[in-house]
């Protein structure tokens, strides 16, 4: 596994020569039905400077760097965005000052930039120098309805992305930029920005994608066209897959570094199903809890073993998974959830009939308490079973759960991420 201090090696640029009109040079092969009629609906303008454009590791991110020195007396700014990079390693904040670049383990700001104006989306691609920016905010520090590449060793936008509604998220790939809007998604060739690829969704407010980020060929993961549907795109195989989930809507999903399992959870919030998403069959479901909750985050370790999910209800649960075939069950994992029985001498059986699914649902394994109603996010640490959160309000939270007994994780340490550099 990578550690935190090094950088992810440079990604050779593989086409330097911009397109001249990206509508016009889209493939046929990953355009939806009626995209040639349609392909500047949303889409408005593009630039790009490609001789300015290089994707190299950041040399700010291993050292501490300040546009500002705020003083220990300024007030803490007002958090807008928070996501974590590619690799969990680090974490972005937008605020309505501008945005700040954090370490996970060990925890430290990495640098800030101050703008003065709000940011409200952050996408990191890894730990180079190129980041994705929104802005938001009372008094935004780029229109809402365009996306800026920002390119840290010049400490300034190289190329824009223009929209004829706001942007809700982004994502990106070493090859590609994913930009969502409330009821469509666009593909980008990161190199030219070149359209490749526009897809029509449900409404999707919340922003939600997923893409993989394995070495291979894409797997996008967005919402399909009806309440509860997912829609997969495999960009190797040309092949579009769409799964119903769930009979209500999509709150929240998760995809593996690979882009072979898929986390999805409802807007009841009571339980995640996952599934595989070359054929779309549900490997496993776990149960959250039995009241309605709204899940803010679904998050994969690296090696799909176990998921993590945070919600309005203040807890953060880890769960136990069976889909990976090189993961055998450990007797604590299967003992932790109650699992459907098997002999018909059971007791439990006799009312299999009667007896609520509840009951034969699968737990979590591990569950850390949190400040009800905050929003949270998680995701896996670097160090062995260990567990990080990002609050809404600022919070950051390292945790570690015990994989043979389970129970209540240990909390290792807390921080505020608002608070100026120098209280750190």
């Amino acid at each position: 596994m990578t550690t935190v201090s090094t950088p992810s090696p440079p990604w050779l640029n593989p086409d330097s020569t911009p397109a001249s009109d990206s509508a016009s040079t889209c493939p046929s092969h990953h355009r939806d039905r009626g995209d040639d009629a349609e392909s500047l609906d949303s889409f408005s303008s593009m630039t790009l400077n490609s001789e300015e454009f290089n994707l190299n590791p950041n040399p700010n991110l291993n050292i501490q760097t300040h546009t500002t020195s705020p003083s220990a007396t300024t007030p803490p700014p007002s958090l807008l965005h928070l996501s974590f990079n590619q690799d969990h390693a680090c974490f972005a904040v937008g605020t309505d000052r501008g945005f700040l670049i954090l370490n996970c383990d060990p925890f430290r700001e990495i640098f800030r930039r101050d703008f003065d104006r709000g940011v409200a989306v952050v996408e990191m691609l890894f730990r180079c120098n190129i980041l994705a920016l929104v802005g938001g905010g009372p008094d935004p520090q780029y229109p809402p309805n365009k996306v800026m590449i920002w390119d840290d060793h010049q400490g300034r936008c190289i190329g824009e992305l223009s929209f004829r509604s706001d942007v809700r998220s982004v994502r990106l790939r070493r090859d590609r930029i994913v930009v969502v809007l409330e009821q469509k998604i666009f593909v980008y060739n990161f190199v030219d920005l070149k359209l490749m690829h526009q897809i029509e969704t449900f409404a999707n407010p919340k922003g939600l994608c997923a893409v993989s980020q394995g070495a291979g060929s894409m797997v996008l993961v967005c919402p399909g066209l009806q309440k509860g549907q997912v829609r997969i795109e495999h960009y190797a195989s040309k092949r579009t897959k769409f799964v119903m989930a769930h009979d209500s809507r999509i709150a929240c999903f998760a995809l593996t570094q690979d882009g072979s399992l898929l986390a999805t959870a409802s807007s009841k919030g009571t339980l995640v199903r996952i599934f595989n998403t070359v054929d779309g069959t549900l490997r496993q479901e776990v149960r959250r809890g039995a009241d309605r909750a709204e899940i803010y985050s679904l998050a994969f370790s690296s090696n799909a073993e176990w998921l993590a999910v945070s919600s309005d209800k203040g807890t953060v649960h880890v769960f136990g998974l069976k889909v990976n075939s090189g993961v055998k069950d450990t007797p604590t994992r299967i003992a932790s959830n109650v699992t459907r029985p098997t002999s018909p001498s059971s007791s439990l059986s006799l009312f299999k009939g009667v007896l609520p699914k509840y009951f034969s649902s699968e737990w979590s394994v591990a569950q850390f308490r949190l400040v009800e109603g905050t929003q949270y996010i998680v995701a896996f640490g670097h160090q062995k079973n260990t567990v990080v959160i990002l609050g809404m309000d600022g919070s950051f939270y390292r945790c570690q759960f015990d994989p043979v007994n389970g129970g209540e994780m240990s909390q290792l340490e807390y921080h505020n991420c608002l608070k100026p550099p120098s209280v750190f």
